[in-house]
């Protein structure tokens, strides 16, 4: 696709000699919002951590922004990505988290902190460490740390889990407007609402390969 800014070719991963990813392609255009969609162990987390650079698939190969993923580009440049097990302080409080991570690239400031953490419908003034916070509270502190530095790129692995119903307007309101300055987005959601309400495009994925895949407004 001329205009993707993620495209994935014929991707194979094996894990312990099991074939968790087989022949999958992918191609996400700039601007908009794909969905993953499929059962446990269809391969949606294993497809997201491939995008991320985190797993190294066995064949094929991964482009971002024109990029090929690989030795001299381990990483996506410009990524934002909520995963299962976000590695964030448990002893540090939420702003405190925040702070840390900003540190590595030093691209923002406080403000831009705390504007992330209201955007999810967190306080930055409050006290409470994360190891206090609830199951939708650290939910919420993991997509404030995915779009504070405004990424090129959003990878959202089951964004509203643990989220009450006022929760998970916010995240979509916030989804919409990431994606209306221009971030393109890949979704893997259980949450059929999610899909319906937010997505461009949907792949259907069943045992590591697409089965099919629709397209809402083309």
């Amino acid at each position: 696709m001329k205009d993707a800014y993620i495209v994935v070719e014929h991707i194979y991963k094996k894990l312990r000699g099991r074939e968790i990813l087989h022949d999958m392609n992918l191609s996400v255009p700039s601007g908009a919002i794909v969905g993953l969609v499929g059962a446990n162990g269809s391969g949606k987390s294993m497809l997201l951590r491939t995008i991320a650079g985190l797993i190294k698939p066995s064949k094929g190969k991964v482009w971002v922004d024109g990029k090929p993923l690989g030795k001299k580009h381990s990483f996506p440049d410009d990524l934002g990505i909520v995963i299962e097990n976000v590695g964030l302080w448990p002893e540090y409080t939420g702003m405190e988290n925040l702070a840390l991570l900003a540190k590595i690239r030093g691209k923002i400031g406080k403000q831009e902190m705390e504007e992330a953490l209201k955007r999810v419908g967190l306080s930055p003034s409050d006290s409470r460490i994360y190891k206090k916070y609830s199951l939708g509270m650290k939910q919420r502190l993991a997509i404030a740390q995915a779009i504070m530095e405004r990424p090129k790129l959003l990878l959202l692995d089951e964004p509203t889990n643990a989220l009450d119903e006022n929760g998970v307007a916010l995240i979509h309101d916030l989804i919409f407007r990431e994606r209306k300055r221009g971030a393109p987005i890949v979704l893997a959601s259980h949450n059929r609402a999610d899909i319906d309400l937010l997505c461009d495009s949907v792949y259907f994925l069943e045992e590591g390969k697409v089965v099919r895949r629709e397209d809402k407004y083309v």
